[in-house]
Parts: structure tokens; sequence; C-alpha cells
């Protein structure tokens, strides 16, 4: 009987060059792998060329892993994991399953008995956190708003009051294109004195990371158009 192959979840460069940000450890191992589950296969193949992968593009085997994939269809993208062959898992996020639909294959790989490796690599969601100078005792990440008006302003409204009930820091995303909306949504529902950060691409070189109270934003609001962005928010509780 054939041993499975493993399951290596691959972080990719956020932008710029996967050499100055994803370490020689994890490269190499990519340099191994043949087989791929990816998010978007496109952008996978651009960053496999861009970490000097080493073999034809054409012979890579790749398999599309998004949104849109049900939980039907996950057996099918382990089956070659199964019959032997090692597996990268690659996202557009950073770290797979980190704001990012990988999960569901992961927790199916350890009920099949398939070995699941974390490699190392920049994650948008901690990098912003760590430069934040927000409370990184506490925290809770929400992925992304609700696209209607109403219902953001509500859910930025809830988040604000959750920051204060349990000193927490709140953080989501949201797709680039919207950025602008969500940061006027924002500014619009928040307090005065709740302290927001705006990281935006980060570890690429137009890296910005800023922290400040609404009221100094409304004077002086970032551009984030079409910019990939992560947004905390912190309202400690008034002692």
């Amino acid at each position: 009987m054939t041993a499975p192959g493993t399951l290596y979840l691959v972080p990719t460069a956020l932008g710029g060059d996967p050499a100055a940000v994803v370490p020689s450890s994890t490269l190499s191992r990519l340099h191994l792998l043949r087989y791929f589950v990816v998010e978007n296969e496109k952008s996978a193949r651009r960053f496999l060329k861009a970490a000097s992968y080493p073999h034809p593009l054409r012979q890579v085997r790749m398999q599309t892993l998004d949104e849109h994939t049900g939980n039907s269809m996950l057996p099918a993208l382990l089956a070659p994991v199964l019959q032997g062959q090692d597996c990268g898992l690659l996202s557009e996020a950073g770290c797979p399953a980190i704001a990012d639909p990988g999960a569901p294959l992961i927790r199916l790989a350890h009920e099949r008995g398939i070995q699941v490796v974390p490699l190392v690599g920049p994650s948008a969601v901690l990098l912003a956190l760590m430069a934040s100078g927000l409370n990184g005792q506490r925290f809770a990440f929400h992925g992304y708003l609700p696209v209607q008006s109403d219902r953001r302003r509500t859910r930025l409204a809830a988040l604000e009051s959750d920051s204060r009930r349990f000193d927490r820091t709140e953080i989501f995303i949201e797709t680039p294109y919207r950025n602008d909306a969500v940061f006027r949504a924002l500014l619009e529902t928040c307090s005065d004195d709740t302290l927001v950060c705006v990281a935006t691409e980060l570890s690429t070189p137009t890296e910005s990371v800023h922290t400040r109270p609404v009221k100094a934003w409304r004077n002086a609001p970032p551009w984030l158009d079409r910019r990939p962005t992560v947004f905390l928010l912190y309202t400690a509780q008034k002692r």
C-alpha cells in the first residue's frame, strides 16, 4: 500500500520579490513540489515564476480551491496526495487558511491521515497586528464586512462595542476596490477616540502602516483605492 504524500501549506509573497519575504527553507521545499492546490491559477503561476521555480510550469499540475469549491469536490483535490504525491497549498492571502478558503481541505487531510506541514512565511493579518501598536494579547479577525452600507455600519458599531467590552483589537479586511467605502463607513460610525490602524500593501516597497484616532483620520484620510489593506480598530475600556 502506498504511503500518502504530505500537504505543505506554502505562504506566498504578498507582493514584490518572494526571496525578500519568504524564507529560503520554504522556497527550497516549494521547488520540490510538482502538484499544487491554488486559489487562483494565474497568480499562482506568477508566484512560482517569481520564486525561481526550477521546473517547466506547463508540467506542473494545479487544481483550484476557492470560495466556489464545494465540500464534495475536496476529496478529488487530495486524491493525488493519498496516492503518494506531495502537494503545496497556495493562498492569495499570504498564509494558507488564514483569510483564505483552504481550511476545509486541511481538515479533510487530517481526517484522511495525511501529514500537514505549515511552512514559514508572511501573514498580512499578523504583520498588521504586529505593526499597529494595538492590543496584541486579545484580538479577533472577522474577515470581510457586509457589502450593504447599512449592514456594514451596524457591523462596525458592533465591532467597536466589542473592542471596548472585551479590551480587544478587532481586525478585518476588504476587497481592495471597496476599501474607500469601508473606510468612509468607519469614520462615519466610530467614536472620535477609537484607534484605527490602516496597514496597506504589507511587505512591499509601497508598504504603509499608520495608527491614529478616528478624529485624526477624518482630517487626513489615506489613499486606499485598490491597494490590499488590513484594518484594525481598538477602543480601550474606560477606567
